[in-house]
């Protein structure tokens, strides 16, 4: 009889999550290759989308080089095993195109909302089981809110009909004392907590041994960790150590290196790391994708990115207030080159 455990369920996001790296211009045949080497090497769920998920393509948000649509539907051509899922934020995503990316292969949606607002996606997810897909619950910033209040926003997410619910450290400014505390408390409201990490500090893969070791039944990646801020758990590290772990997991790991350094690497405009900017996201407690952008107007203003990013902590900014990064560099700015 093995001695093995049975691994969680690894959802890789590289084509969604790696969408703000990439400033959102992957194309079909980027999809392709990337959905069949997840699969190939034994990935159970593929997240598709524009990084801010469906209908994020905008000005505000970056606009993608071809229709999510598309992409969902190329995805899911490309692969034999993997299940398709799509992150919708409700505010940007609609139940409408929750449908039209049911009707182009995904069989899974994540409902993400700010760890304080799980009570605007009740909709969503009754427009999601209606069309009889996976409902995930997804609670950004989950940093933000303690274990108990923040298991208080999880109950109202399986109310409303959630097969499981996402602790999301949008900002990799968890720790894995924290990560640990937040997956307990969660499990006394859903039998079915998952997690997913940021690189901002460091702590990636380390967090997501913790809310293993803690009960979280799902865990995520990025190949080469692509995603925003310092990127994700790397999916092929996350697999090795799995292994490690002596867990009985479908992953190859190998297979999964050779996919990160031969298909994602060659198409990557930058390795995300915790470089000074990003480390800045996990110490002040700000959303990854406001990376980009505050590099962005720090060199437009002359002013340090990292001055922008912790004002932006200060204020509590959030998933939806990327208005805010151009307001505060412009502050910044204006005091800057205020008369002493």
């Amino acid at each position: 009889m093995s001695t093995q455990k049975q691994a969680p369920l690894v959802c890789d996001t590289t084509l969604r999550d790696g969408s703000h790296p990439m400033r959102h211009q992957f194309t079909a045949e980027q999809v392709e290759a990337i959905a069949r080497a997840l699969d190939a090497a034994g990935v159970e769920m593929i997240e598709v989308a524009h990084g801010d998920g469906l209908g994020g393509s905008s000005l505000q948000y970056g606009q993608s080089a071809h229709d999510e649509l598309d992409l969902i539907e190329r995805a899911a051509a490309s692969v034999t095993q993997a299940r398709i899922a799509v992150l919708l934020i409700p505010g940007i995503g609609t139940r409408v195109a929750l449908k039209a990316a049911h009707e182009r292969g995904a069989t899974a949606v994540r409902i993400a909302t700010h760890c304080t607002e799980a009570d605007v996606s009740e909709q969503h997810f009754a427009a999601a089981k209606d069309l009889g897909m996976e409902a995930i619950g997804f609670l950004m910033m989950s940093h933000m809110l303690e274990p108990g209040a923040l298991a208080e926003q999880a109950a109202k997410m399986t109310g409303y009909g959630a097969d499981a619910i996402y602790i999301v450290d949008s900002a990799g400014a968890l720790v894995p004392q924290g990560v640990r505390d937040r997956v307990e408390a969660l499990t006394a409201v859903t039998g079915d907590v998952g997690f997913h990490a940021h690189n901002n500090l460091g702590l990636a893969i380390g967090n997501t041994v913790a809310a293993i070791e803690a009960g979280a039944a799902r865990v995520d990646g990025c190949l080469r960790g692509l995603g925003a801020g310092a990127g994700n758990a790397a999916t092929e590290l996350l697999a090795a150590t799995l292994d490690r772990m002596g867990f009985d997991s479908p992953l190859d790991t190998f297979a999964l290196s050779d996919a990160a350094e031969h298909v994602v690497l060659p198409l990557m405009p930058f390795q995300p790391f915790p470089d000074r900017e990003s480390m800045a996201i996990g110490y002040a407690g700000v959303y990854s994708t406001f990376l980009l952008h505050a590099k962005r107007h720090g060199e437009r203003l002359g002013i340090d990115p990292r001055d922008i990013l912790v004002e932006l902590g200060r204020r509590k900014a959030v998933a939806g207030q990327e208005d805010w990064i151009v307001d505060v560099a412009e502050d910044l700015a204006r005091a800057a080159a205020a008369p002493a």
